[in-house]
């Protein structure tokens, strides 16, 4: 068996990390119609639950983010680095986009930066994917 390092750790805790952020994205997206049709409260508890979760989970990432580039080997190509810039703008459009979307009383702007906070997100996770095998 291979002994934990403290590179392993460090990657453990971001994949897990971003796992609850946009697998919640995506059960919540499952579950949320079926909880309307509970009543309103329903919704907004899982909402409320979601985000006890969800949030500390989205700084836990950006942390082990950070720690990962610091930990990195090569950041010095330019694909590497457009890849990394592009990703940190996602991070940023998805973050804002879900404090957007749990301050909204608008259904339409709920739905609008719901989707955009998952797609940007899901985008986040490729990206990762891509720089952790660069």
């Amino acid at each position: 068996m291979l002994s934990p390092s403290l590179d392993s750790i460090r990657i453990f805790l971001h994949v897990l990390a971003a796992g609850v952020w946009v697998g919640g994205q995506i059960v919540l997206a499952g579950v949320v119609p079926g909880l309307r049709k509970v009543g309103p409260e329903a919704t907004k508890a899982a909402a409320n639950g979601f985000a006890r979760v969800a949030w500390p989970a989205f700084v836990l990432a950006f942390a082990t983010g950070v720690w990962n580039l610091i930990s990195a080997d090569d950041t010095v190509g330019t694909s590497y680095q457009v890849t990394l810039g592009i990703k940190i703008l996602l991070v940023v459009v998805a973050g804002a986009s879900a404090a957007a979307h749990a301050s909204s009383e608008k259904k339409v702007v709920m739905a609008a930066t719901g989707a955009i906070g998952l797609i940007a997100s899901l985008v986040v996770m490729f990206m990762g994917a891509q720089l952790g095998t660069a």
